[in-house]
């Protein structure tokens, strides 16, 4: 079993919506950070996706757009976990 432990193995997931959506996390082997595209302090994001909310990106990338695929997220997920764990 790989210990995700330490900040630097913890994945970013990242939600751009236009408000706080409630979130219920019960996740520990990723980060969850959600972003208001309509704070002013994020208009470059609401410039580039305010059609396409919700927006996910994964450690810096995008992953998806319009719907959540959760098959596909779950995939991206323990995949990036998978990477992160030293192999013997």
């Amino acid at each position: 079993m790989c210990p995700l432990t330490r900040p630097a193995t913890l994945q970013l997931l990242r939600l751009f919506s236009t408000k706080t959506l409630p979130t219920l996390t019960l996740f520990t082997k990723f980060v969850l950070q959600q972003v208001d595209i309509s704070l002013p302090e994020n208009k470059v994001w609401f410039d580039r996706y305010r059609w396409d909310i919700p927006v996910f990106h994964l450690n810096g990338h995008f992953v998806m757009k319009h719907r959540v695929d959760i098959v596909l997220l779950d995939k991206l997920l323990q995949d990036g976990i998978s990477n992160n764990c030293e192999k013997p």
